[in-house]
């Protein structure tokens, strides 16, 4: 497969993700909208009380930026996403037209990971651009962060981003069902994830979890109460994105037509 294909795959891949007017429609509300109602809620609630209620911005405001882009948030839209684009040439019955073209099956799932996880991005790019601006522009003369922490807030929400998005992808790809998808990957982030993490006695055991992983790394507001070495915490994120991925590509490449 010549670069050309490959560019014109990946560009086809992006735009049906972005047909999916209720994906985008949900993916914009849970980036973008969050973002604004939640600096809405807070300018509101200083302006209203400013005695009891500080500045909607400053570094406090980044840290919940942060969190909710990368942990809450964020990992839903990066589910709903990758959860779409690893399911819907099963689910539409296209699958077989596709295999029928002659294109290898493996460059049919990897086509999928970069456009799930390019749109993705873009979304969240702009909510974080959105809450950045708000952390300054409603400071009120508290400490804001500095240009390197804002690009380092960056790289960790694309990192998380990237993560999820990919493991929402070859899930999707495993069960061929969109619901399955974003109930186990919901249900393993909010749920499970949560209850494991405040569970003390597992001790290192908690260290395979995505999210504590991610809470190593994150440049700002620390992580989410489980300690591990940096190397450790690359590791967990590098093996939620490379093995999940294998296994939907082999299920892509061994799936009946």
């Amino acid at each position: 497969m010549t670069l050309t294909i490959a560019r014109q795959m990946f560009i086809a891949e992006l735009l049906k993700l972005r047909r999916q007017r209720a994906v985008m429609a949900v993916g914009t509300f849970l980036s973008v909208g969050v973002v604004v109602i939640f600096m809405g809620y807070l300018q509101l609630r200083h302006a209203s009380n400013p005695a009891k209620y500080g500045p909607a911005g400053g570094l406090e405001a980044f840290k919940h930026l942060l969190r909710a882009l990368g942990y809450f948030f964020g990992v839903l839209l990066a589910t709903l996403i990758g959860a779409e684009a690893g399911t819907t040439d099963a689910s539409s019955g296209v699958f077989r037209d596709l295999v029928a073209t002659g294109r290898s099956r493996l460059a049919l799932f990897f086509v999928r990971v970069p456009a799930a996880v390019a749109l993705t991005l873009a979304l969240s790019a702009v909510a974080y651009g959105l809450g950045v601006l708000a952390t300054f522009a409603f400071a009120g003369g508290r400490p804001t962060p500095s240009v390197s922490l804002v690009l380092q807030g960056a790289g960790w929400i694309a990192l998380a981003d990237v993560a999820m998005s990919t493991l929402a992808v070859g899930i999707g790809a495993l069960t061929g069902s969109r619901a399955v998808t974003l109930i186990s990957l919901v249900g393993l982030q909010a749920i499970v994830t949560p209850l494991l993490v405040n569970v003390g006695s597992l001790g290192a055991a908690r260290d395979v979890l995505l999210n504590p992983a991610l809470g190593q790394l994150v440049p700002y507001g620390g992580g989410l109460g489980v300690a591990m070495a940096t190397g450790v915490a690359v590791a967990v994120v590098v093996g939620w994105t490379a093995i999940p991925a294998a296994i939907g590509a082999w299920r892509t490449n061994t799936r009946d037509a």
